[in-house]
């Protein structure tokens, strides 16, 4: 089995429940800091009195493990010696060698919701009780606070409880656990962000997705997730992105406005950066929108990569090559000596004759070209 979910979301429990049930002898291994040795030696132990029912073992982000050491579980996956359970925060059908991956089940963990996490910090204050030898005087709120920033990390959390009560005070025979000594404890939510990772694309595909879908408020929200985890690059390559791919022709100025709003926010760095980048998303949710430019490129980019090109007509190729033995000048019609400065010649290659890649959008902008340029070449 892989089990892929953020941290603190119970693949480690799990585990260790499967073991109990199964009545194996568990063995984990965190692959950031284990070998092929360290494989070798636990195999070693099976067929002997330690492990009579065999071994579970459970493997600790599997995605640093090379291709090689991966290969090595084979092996012993096939034979049945032992059951491996591997987890990673990483997407493992990129991280995980195909051969491991046809072999198991995956099962994906979700992020715990506040509610579910706060019934475990619940749980947890009580098991401190006991560990300290002192009840405790909880103030309201304490609890929900701690919860609703893990972030769904039921670990961060218990950690912060186990904190809480090593520092409170006690007063009256009781501990004193306070909202305030909660926040301190909790600074900033434990939000999952790796610039690397699986949540460095969500966040950042989420922004632009909310762009895309004309909704300011949850733009702003992913821009502020992506700039609190300091990655302003990723914020800022999204957003020049949007301008061109979902504004694009509609309102053509937002290009401009928003990379000098990139260009302010690189040259201010975070904090600061925060300002002209929200302008920059409020602007780019607010506006009008067009795929026309990102279709068409896509249409184009499609033949070329298919081979639907051919000779590129000789009244456009490189006007040095006039009369240097070929069988007829260029030919090239300028426009600007034309009227409306445009003049009806071929300009696709005899391949491709007719083909058409872009197609007006439907907004104000690009339907006044349209009228514009239908009325001029309607008068040829």
């Amino acid at each position: 089995m892989i089990f892929y979910g953020p941290s603190g979301s119970g693949k480690t429990t799990v585990a260790n429940i499967i073991a109990r049930e199964t009545k194996r002898e568990l063995r984990k291994l965190n692959a950031t800091t284990a070998s092929l040795s360290d494989i070798r030696d636990i195999i070693a132990e099976l067929d002997t009195m330690l492990v009579p029912n065999g071994i579970l073992l459970y493997l600790d982000e599997i995605q640093y493990f090379n291709k090689k050491q991966q290969q090595s579980l084979l092996e012993f996956i096939e034979n049945g010696k032992i059951t491996l359970i591997a987890s990673t925060t990483e997407n493992p059908y990129f991280y995980v060698y195909n051969a491991v991956l046809s072999r198991s089940t995956v099962f994906e963990f979700k992020e715990l919701k506040a509610e579910d996490v706060e019934k475990a910090v619940v749980r947890a204050c009580g098991i401190m009780e006991e560990r300290v030898g002192t009840p405790a005087q909880i103030e309201e709120g304490v609890t929900r606070h701690i919860a609703a920033t893990s972030s769904g990390d039921v670990r961060k959390a218990l950690n912060s409880v186990e904190l809480l009560f090593t520092a409170a005070p006690v007063r009256d025979g009781r501990l004193q656990i306070t909202l305030a000594d909660a926040e301190a404890v909790s600074q900033k939510s434990a939000m999952h962000y790796d610039r690397d990772g699986d949540s460095h694309f969500d966040s950042v595909s989420a922004l632009m997705k909310s762009l895309r879908g004309s909704d300011p408020d949850a733009a702003l929200h992913y821009l502020a997730r992506t700039l609190t985890a300091g990655d302003l690059p990723g914020a800022c390559r999204r957003i020049l992105c949007s301008a061109s791919e979902d504004i694009g022709l509609a309102y053509p100025q937002a290009v401009p406005i928003v990379k000098a709003c990139v260009d302010s926010a690189l040259q201010l760095g975070l904090p600061e950066a925060r300002l002209p980048l929200a302008e920059a998303v409020i602007l780019l949710a607010t506006a009008p929108k067009s795929n026309s430019v990102v279709t068409a490129i896509d249409r184009a980019m499609s033949d070329v990569e298919r081979g639907k090109a051919g000779p590129i007509p000789r009244e456009l190729q490189n006007v040095h090559a006039d009369g240097a033995g070929f069988e007829r000048e260029q030919g090239y019609k300028y426009p600007h000596s034309y009227p409306n400065h445009w003049v009806e010649q071929q300009y696709l290659p005899d391949q491709l004759v007719g083909t058409v890649y872009y197609e007006y959008g439907d907004n104000k902008n690009e339907q006044a070209a349209r009228a514009y340029w239908e009325k001029i070449k309607g008068e040829k």
